[in-house]
């Protein structure tokens, strides 16, 4: 029998999953990160990018996270995001629109725009992006 931990998947809004993974990939600050069963505990901050779950060798559950926090226990990950979204829903046209105004934002020399806003919101949508284009290369 394989050995599993036990996930949660939490945003502002609600809880986004809650069940068994044998593995959890996370987009640490420091770099990504592989949790299995009975990992050391740790906690880290997590920023933009794809929380991964291998549920089992048949199947994954990719999604999108915009930051937040990951809590890892002995028998327990939890990942407290500010945005969850299944990387199978992240809308494309909507990144793609995103990204445009972002980086006309940081185009405009005027300084009447909050560049570190312009900055996140940039980021956030090339994040999505390439969760949408992995999720496409692994064919799903």
């Amino acid at each position: 029998m394989t050995m599993t931990i036990h996930v949660d998947i939490v945003s502002a809004e609600s809880e986004i999953f809650s069940g068994l993974a044998e593995m959890v990939f996370a987009p640490a600050e420091m770099g990504e990160v592989g949790i299995a069963p009975r990992h050391a505990p740790l906690i880290t901050n997590l920023v933009a990018g794809e929380v991964r779950l291998k549920i089992s060798d048949k199947e994954m559950q990719e999604y999108y996270v915009s930051g937040g926090i990951l809590e890892v226990q002995p028998h327990l990950v939890t990942v407290l995001a500010d945005t969850v979204i299944r990387a199978k829903d992240i809308d494309e046209a909507s990144a793609l629109e995103a990204k445009a105004k972002a980086e006309e934002m940081l185009s405009d020399k005027s300084g009447k725009i909050d560049f570190a806003k312009a900055q996140a919101e940039l980021a956030q949508a090339v994040s999505q992006l390439r969760t949408l284009d992995r999720l496409r290369k692994r064919g799903r």
